[in-house]
This record gives structure tokens, C-alpha cells and sequence, in this order.
């Protein structure tokens, strides 16, 4: 992700929650939801406007309106440079508070790459346990955000969630990463059919017709995530029965 560096030209309007400000794009491409430092303190670029109409973005050498969230926008002075703060720039705190605000999804970091970016965190074993699980917190925000932003049903977004969810479970156990019995429950509450239903149309799959095909493939996705929570789940569980049910009948399935 190029560095996006905007100096300011003057402050139109400002107040403690934010403000407007013509600025001129003095390196990469700036782009609305960008985050700008300010000394210690961010701003957040909200709205970019262009010859009296609302853009995206817009790149060195051209000037523009911006609309800015934070209250450092009043403290800004003409020539002053701002530089937008990448993803992995941003600490674990800014972020945790970030999303917090449930910002909206076109501001930066992108859902997918803050995604990404919380899942090599989780992984770093050189972190302490407590950092890694708050980033696996941010983890499981990201995809959320990512299933809200690229639309799609539950089902064919289950796989990410329940990756990041096993994964938290089987590093710090069933207190601090998750309750494996809820994760089995939300997944099995996904599929809307029996496992014997599923194996008669398993067995008869190539003359069913295509959208039921992608349907059984991924109820199949989500079975070995089911399969690696089952030794956290006490035998009279309802959902072990289930998930020893899904587990006999996944070679079934296309």
C-alpha cells in the first residue's frame, strides 16, 4: 500500500469532532477512510470532494476539499504534511478502539487486509499469549466486517470465521479462546439439512443441478472445523452427536 502525504492549504471549518480543509496530494493517492498522523494523535480522511462533486480519491499534484474526523483538524497550519498511517502502523490499541466506533466499512484498513495483518499477529509466537488473543479478537472483527462488505450468505462465509475461532481454541484452550460447544452450535445452525439428507444427495450428486452441488460442498467446507473442536465437547453433548453424525457422512459429500 503506497504512503499518501497531503499538505494542507487552509482550514475552512473545524470543531472538536472534525473539520473541512482544501489540501493538495503532494505524494502517493489519497483516498477517503485514509488515517493521517498528526504527531501522536490520527485523523481520519472521510469525504473527498473535487470540482463540486463527491471522489474517491485523488493523487499527487492535484488539490481537493477534504472532510476530516478528529480534533486535531483545528490545530492544522497552512503547509503543514500529513502522511497517511498503513495498516500495519497502526497500534494493536488504535485499532481495538477503532473498531470499536463500528467504523463504517470504507475506511481503512480494509477489512481484508486488516485481516490478514491480525492473522499473522495471532500466529507470532514471539508475542505474549494475552497480545496475540486480543489480536485474534481483531482477527474475528476483520472477517465479520469482511462477510458485511462482500456480501454472500452466512454459509459460504463460515469457513473464515471458524478458522480464526479453531485456531484461538486450539492455542489457549476452551476458557480464553472460545466455547467450542457455542462455535459447533452456530455452525450447525448454518445447514439446513439432516446428515442422512445430505448423504442421499451426496450419493446422487452428478445429476443434481449446480447451485445444489456448491449448497452440499460447502456444508462439507465447515465438517472439519466441527471435527477439530469435538475433543473440547463432552460425549452427551447434543452437538458432539451431531458432529460424529456430519464427521461419518463428509466422504458422502462432493
Amino acid at each position: 500500500m503506497s504512503i499518501a502525504e497531503l499538505q494542507v492549504y487552509s482550514v475552512e471549518e473545524a470543531d472538536v469532532t472534525g473539520g473541512v480543509c482544501v489540501v493538495r496530494c503532494v505524494g502517493g493517492v489519497a483516498r477517503a477512510g485514509q488515517v493521517y498522523a498528526v504527531g501522536e494523535s490520527r485523523i481520519g480522511l472521510r469525504r473527498i470532494e473535487r470540482h463540486g462533486r463527491a471522489v474517491g480519491s485523488f493523487d499527487a499534484g492535484h488539490v481537493a476539499k477534504v472532510h476530516l474526523a478528529g480534533a486535531m483538524v483545528a490545530l492544522l497550519t497552512r503547509g503543514q504534511v500529513l502522511t497517511s498511517v498503513p495498516p500495519d502502523g497502526h497500534a494493536l490499541e488504535e485499532l481495538e478502539a477503532w473498531l470499536a466506533t463500528d467504523p463504517p466499512l470504507r475506511d481503512e484498513p480494509h477489512p481484508r487486509t486488516l485481516r490478514v495483518l491480525a492473522g499473522v499477529r495471532m500466529r507470532d509466537e514471539r508475542l505474549s499469549d494475552g497480545i496475540r488473543l486480543r489480536w485474534g479478537r481483531i482477527a474475528l472483527a476483520a472477517t465479520h466486517r469482511c462477510a458485511r462488505a462482500e456480501g454472500g450468505s452466512d454459509l459460504l462465509r463460515a469457513p473464515e470465521l471458524a478458522c480464526v475461532q479453531v485456531y484461538l481454541i486450539q492455542q489457549f484452550g476452551p476458557d480464553r479462546g472460545g466455547d467450542p460447544a457455542a462455535l459447533c452450535r452456530d455452525l450447525l445452525a448454518l445447514i439446513d439439512l439432516t446428515p442422512e439428507q445430505a448423504a442421499a444427495q451426496g450419493r446422487v450428486w452428478r445429476d443434481l443441478p449446480y447451485h445444489r452441488i456448491r449448497h452440499l460442498r460447502r456444508i462439507k467446507s465447515l465438517i472439519p472445523w466441527l471435527v477439530l473442536v469435538r475433543p473440547h465437547l463432552a460425549d452427551a453433548d447434543p452437538a458432539a452427536r451431531a458432529v460424529d453424525a456430519w464427521a461419518t457422512v463428509r466422504s458422502d459429500l462432493p
